[in-house]
């Protein structure tokens, strides 16, 4: 059967495959789904290339939560390298359905930050939508990490005025977190990013998505972008 145009590959960034649905989830004022999560961790993971840094794609956050045998992970958790990384940042999803391919209704992310031994939970909704999802992920993380890091809400959170940007509010915090560790992240480690948060408004979160659309087709029309 023929694939709809939907379906078309338009893209293959590192281990990433865009579609030309993922051009329509940007253009529209839609929810952004995994892919495009993806795509984004990998283009500030080249921008800001580091040992130091891990940007964890969502299906590997997802099994993090959702292993039904914690014990089992070992294998799978130690070729991250999480107890020497500085800084990990993990898309966080309300989806607790493993036979539910791109579920969930809420995105956030959960920032481990090593010089300040802690996990901070960024929510762009109002009354921590994924609270108990980032704590599970925080719970299963933490041994792996090689530290005692505390988790904590950040209630400065930047917060949405729709239903459907959570997904861009997190790549804008994602990427303010990481242009702070790279000029000053080891000199703050008290104060953390928090400050830069203003950054992430609701106009800077709109420009983002056509900012990400560019990209992805400045991408496309580069010599051999498409795998």
């Amino acid at each position: 059967m023929a694939k709809s145009k939907a379906d078309e590959k338009i893209l293959g960034y590192n281990d990433v495959v865009l579609r030309r649905s993922d051009l329509d989830i940007l253009n529209g004022p839609n929810y952004l789904n995994d892919r495009i999560i993806e795509f984004y961790f990998n283009y500030l993971s080249s921008s800001f290339p580091s040992d130091d840094i891990l940007l964890v794609p969502p299906s590997i956050a997802f099994w993090i939560k959702e292993c039904p045998d914690p014990a089992s992970l070992k294998d799978f958790m130690e070729p991250l390298h999480l107890s020497r990384r500085k800084l990990i940042l993990l898309p966080i999803n309300d989806n607790s359905d493993v036979c539910m391919a791109e579920g969930g209704i809420h995105w956030s992310v959960l920032a481990f930050e090593r010089n300040s031994n802690v996990f901070v939970h960024h929510d762009s909704s109002y009354g921590f939508m994924n609270e108990y999802h980032a704590k599970q992920v925080y719970k299963v993380t933490l041994p792996y990490t090689a530290s005692s890091a505390i988790y904590k809400e950040c209630p400065g959170t930047p917060k949405q005025v729709n239903g459907y940007d959570c997904g861009v509010y997190v790549l804008a915090i994602a990427r303010v977190i990481c242009q702070w560790y790279a000029s000053s992240g080891t000199q703050d480690a008290d104060t953390l990013w928090f400050s830069h948060l203003e950054q992430v408004s609701p106009s800077a979160v709109s420009t983002m998505r056509n900012e990400i659309l560019g990209l992805i087709k400045g991408l496309m029309a580069a010599p051999k972008s498409v795998a």
